[in-house]
């Protein structure tokens, strides 16, 4: 398995409680097939340019462990989500064991 690192932007209307319900859910979908190793929840930012309109959102990362099955299929749901403003999956070289 490989490393990853996901960041996840949410919507700025949304409340804090509902985004963090969104983490671990997403981070539920990783331990079903990959292995979840560290969540970081750093709350509201302000983008450093607008983003459809919008000038801040809520900043999520989560690392996990996983096959490229699971990172498409989590690529293809963040994509989906109305609630995401933008996500990033990158690997991580620097964890591999």
């Amino acid at each position: 398995m490989r490393s990853y690192e996901l960041m996840i932007i949410h919507r700025p209307d949304m409340v804090e409680t509902d985004v963090r319900k969104q983490v671990e859910e997403v981070s539920a979908t990783i331990d079903t097939s990959g292995n979840l190793t560290g969540t970081d929840f750093w709350g509201k930012r302000r983008f450093a340019y607008e983003i459809d309109h919008m000038n801040e959102g809520y900043y999520s990362i989560v690392d996990f462990e996983g096959e490229t099955v699971l990172v498409d299929a989590l690529d293809r749901a963040l994509s989906l989500s109305d609630a995401v403003v933008r996500h990033k999956i990158v690997r991580r070289h620097d964890r591999e064991s």
